[in-house]
């Protein structure tokens, strides 16, 4: 078991590393090419830009502030405080001047940028915390209106956007969006990466020699569920099990050597709870 200040210690590098790696991408490409961001951070560019005596990192702070204090009533202890450390190293990181990157192609700065802060993000979620910002604001909204995050974050970079058309030329937004959809694949992929779960079901006549492979050779559960053919009206049983991605090609040539007619389903999974094969993220 590991021990609780090594666990602490772990996460807060978590937290330090992604908060580097986002700041380098804002700091290093973003304020240099005026592109903007998402999220909380993405606001405080806007700000930014506007005023550029405000600093990034102190506009980044000041509007977590309130987010925070009302975080306090909707949002898990452990997650906040951890939520509020990944909220002032990432401010404080954002302090630090960057020299600008290079690049000259504004195509290859919102691919480049992205690749960096979607890395950095991804390793701040792999903490037990967060980077503040837009995340509580999700959590609050969930918690509070039953919103989904996903719903959140779309609602409030589509309004930032739109609002930074006023302010911005058209292709400064396109590049941001470019930015925004790469950032949004790199946290998917560190995150979750080749551990996504897979869901698979089996109707077979053979659903006891492939259910007993599952259990004694796979070594994953399995749920047999009761079912009735719609058109034969003949019973018969659906197989239901959860593995990784890994372990899919496996899966499928072990049901084909069973019964090579065997009907076989493999849907993607969003979050999977469980010991052995759960991967939903701890924070």
């Amino acid at each position: 078991m590991q021990h609780p200040l090594s666990k602490i210690a772990w996460n807060l590098l978590l937290i330090v590393g992604g908060s580097i790696l986002c700041a380098v991408a804002i700091n290093g490409i973003l304020v240099p090419s005026q592109f903007l961001s998402g999220g909380v951070s993405g606001l405080s560019l806007f700000i930014y830009y506007l005023i550029p005596f405000i600093p990034v990192g102190v506009a980044n702070f000041l509007l977590n502030i309130p987010l925070f204090v009302i975080g306090w009533v909707f949002v898990g202890r452990r997650f906040f405080f951890y939520s509020l450390a990944g909220m002032t190293i990432f401010s404080a990181a954002l302090l630090i001047h960057i020299p600008a990157f290079p690049i000259h192609d504004p195509l290859l700065k919102a691919l480049t940028a992205g690749i960096i802060s979607g890395i950095g993000s991804g390793v701040i979620l792999k903490s037990l915390g967060s980077g503040g910002g837009l995340d509580i604001l999700s959590v609050i909204l969930l918690k509070r209106f039953s919103i989904r995050i996903g719903t959140t974050v779309m609602g409030f970079n589509c309004a930032l956007m739109a609002a930074a058309l006023f302010r911005f030329r058209l292709d400064i937004v396109l590049y941001t969006l470019i930015y925004l959809f790469v950032t949004t694949q790199l946290i998917n992929l560190v995150v979750t990466g080749l551990n996504q779960r897979k869901a698979v079901m089996v109707v077979s006549p053979q659903w006891q020699e492939i259910a007993r492979e599952i259990m004694e050779t796979m070594q994953r559960g399995v749920t047999i569920v009761n079912g009735e053919g719609g058109y034969t009206g003949h019973p018969l049983r659906i197989l239901y099990s959860v593995i990784t991605f890994q372990e899919l090609s496996r899966f499928k040539e072990m049901v084909r050597q069973h019964d090579p007619q065997a009907f076989l389903v493999v849907t993607e999974t969003l979050e999977v709870m469980g010991k052995g094969v759960g991967n939903q993220p701890h924070w």
